[in-house]
């Protein structure tokens, strides 16, 4: 339920982004970037700044245009003051992704997901100031909390919450 203070920020916030960029989501509406918006979300953004995330599989060299989007949202949050955090997928990167394809991705090796953890971030650092202080990105890799993580501990923590009469529902 929205708020009264939040539903007249909210409208402050619609009525002064249809003439010039002023904070984050007045920057992305004078873009064209927002379709629609989680009730209260200029009232919390009036409050302070927030965090952003986005994720990257660590199975390429290279970002893509498609990445640019996501990027862009996190530089303009962060020059607004807000802190973006990026995930390098490297476990998930491993495990490839053949969804959609007709062949499976290749299995990449520790040093070839380094490498392109590394890429990947030269790229971001091009768009997002790494510099130290209030704004300054926090990158992790998911492998580094995944790896750790023994099958048997996955399938008792994660797996009790798909049972095999739901999934073969399915």
């Amino acid at each position: 339920m929205t708020t009264p203070t939040e539903a007249a920020a909210d409208k402050a916030a619609k009525a002064d982004t249809t003439a010039s960029p002023t904070g984050f989501l007045g920057e992305l509406a004078w873009r064209g970037l927002i379709a629609e918006q989680s009730p209260g979300l200029a009232a919390r953004l009036a409050r302070g700044p927030i965090a952003g995330y986005i994720g990257f599989d660590a199975s390429a060299t290279s970002l893509h245009v498609g990445h640019l989007l996501q990027v862009f949202l996190l530089t303009h949050l962060q020059r607004a003051g807000g802190r973006p955090f990026v995930v390098i997928g490297g476990a998930t990167g491993m495990i490839g992704d053949p969804s959609g394809k007709s062949s499976e991705r290749k299995l990449l090796d520790d040093a070839q997901i380094a490498a392109n953890a590394a890429a990947i971030r030269g790229q971001l650092e091009r768009f997002i100031d790494f510099s130290p202080g209030p704004t300054e990105p926090l990158l992790v890799d998911n492998r580094e909390w995944l790896a750790p993580y023994s099958m048997l501990d996955f399938l008792r923590d994660v797996g009790k919450h798909f049972p095999v009469p739901y999934m073969l529902a399915k």
